[in-house]
């Protein structure tokens, strides 16, 4: 029986470094979600996430990367993003979540003030091959981050990524920028041809003067110009920037 159990014991040992190495194993599916605090209850909407949803998100394998918000004290936003092994984990997860009573208790307890939130948004979220998998969770104190979505020109998301890819985040780091997250839009309906990603920048002052002179390389010109070219136009409708801090309790800072 001794051998029998032990068989057993190191059999499941096995199952459990095979199910830790499957949750850390890229590629992840990634949910950025976006809540829009009640006028004035910002801070209290960043304390329920502190103190009631991180531990139930550890709780229940909900991986958690980091929670921002806008360095305009006038955007009261939560941005949070929080990864799973595929779809299918990122439902179970969010179904135990959202059933935990922790998590319904600590939604009351955290409206003794009023509601905290109008609304939330979420996009789901898949890596670029030329995304970054393994960076520095700390930079150096006081960096900003900054999120950045493009929407492509019809059909023309291939040529962005290519650009991208090819050109665009080598010439981010010449000017001192870091390359984090690069992420495509998926599981929306109707599908979104959306390039979203997010730099970092020593402070904010530091990031728009890296973008006004990565906009005047003279290399970054030339190649805007052929990727154009190549595909009959502009290949984007839309480019959106939103500077953000990160949270104290926020694992990426």
């Amino acid at each position: 029986m001794g051998m029998v159990y032990a068989f057993f014991l190191c059999l499941s040992s096995l199952f459990s470094v095979n199910e830790k190495t499957a949750i850390e194993k890229e590629p992840r599916y990634y949910e950025l979600q976006i809540h829009y605090a009640e006028p004035g209850r910002l801070k209290y909407l960043q304390n329920r996430y502190r103190r009631i949803a991180v531990p139930l998100y550890n709780k229940h394998n909900i991986q958690v990367e980091g929670f921002w918000s806008p360095t305009d004290p006038k955007d009261e936003r939560i941005f949070s993003v929080l990864s799973y092994y595929n779809q299918a984990a990122w439902l179970r997860a969010t179904k135990d979540f959202l059933r935990d009573p922790r998590w319904k208790k600590g939604i009351i307890e955290s409206e003794s003030v009023g509601k905290l939130e109008t609304r939330t948004e979420k996009l789901f979220l898949s890596c670029t091959d030329f995304s970054g998998i393994k960076f520095p969770r700390v930079g150096t104190k006081g960096r900003v981050f900054e999120l950045r979505t493009y929407s492509a020109t019809a059909g023309k998301l291939p040529n962005l990524l290519e650009r991208f890819r090819n050109h665009t985040v080598k010439l981010f780091e010449k000017y001192g920028m870091t390359n984090l997250w690069y992420w495509t839009v998926v599981d929306a309906y109707p599908a979104q041809e959306t390039l979203v990603y997010m730099l970092s920048h020593p402070s904010q002052e530091a990031g728009l003067k890296a973008f006004t002179d990565f906009r005047n390389d003279p290399e970054w010109i030339k190649v805007r110009k052929d990727s154009e070219d190549k595909a009959g136009g502009s290949l984007t409708v839309k480019v959106e920037s939103l500077y953000l801090k990160p949270l104290d309790f926020s694992p990426m800072k």
